[in-house]
């Protein structure tokens, strides 16, 4: 599972015509989902992902997690994190997970994430064509990659 956690001032997805999911100060997260993910691999990424120490404390210090500071959390599903560009100039997205797969797992990193920080997790449609904006804050983009934890 590779994800990337970008610390916002506000953010939202929105799907044509009617569905607008939004945020304020918190993280917004982009999820792909990998061919052979498991339930360990979204313990790892949600873990992470609530204990990510990314917002300043008194002293000015990354010192705090989105729940520290009773942030917002907006998750996305996005195949293209797994691409590669390796050969040619096309990406390949054979790494990535397909259909009621990546769906499932994806939907298990949002719920697994809400029950470690204690809030909604605000969510894109799977599989739609999303329209994303959002104030990075800082800025700060942590990618995680299930893959490479230590």
């Amino acid at each position: 599972m590779r994800i990337v956690i970008q610390r916002v001032t506000q953010a939202s997805v929105s799907v044509e015509p009617d569905y607008v999911r939004s945020i304020g100060k918190g993280l917004m997260i982009l999820v792909g989902v990998e061919r052979g993910d498991t339930a360990d691999d979204i313990e790892y990424a949600a873990r992470k992902t609530a204990m990510l120490r990314v917002f300043n404390d008194e002293a000015g210090v990354m010192n705090r997690s989105v729940t520290e500071i009773d942030g917002e959390l907006l998750a996305i599903s996005q195949f293209t994190l797994l691409a590669s560009t390796r050969k040619g100039n096309r990406p390949s997205y054979l790494r990535s997970a397909g259909g009621d797969e990546a769906r499932d797992l994806y939907e298990a990193y949002c719920r697994r994430l809400a029950e470690l920080a204690g809030r909604e997790v605000k969510q894109g449609i799977f599989g739609a064509d999303m329209a994303v904006e959002l104030i990075n804050d800082g800025p700060v983009t942590i990618i995680i990659d299930s893959r490479l934890c230590e």
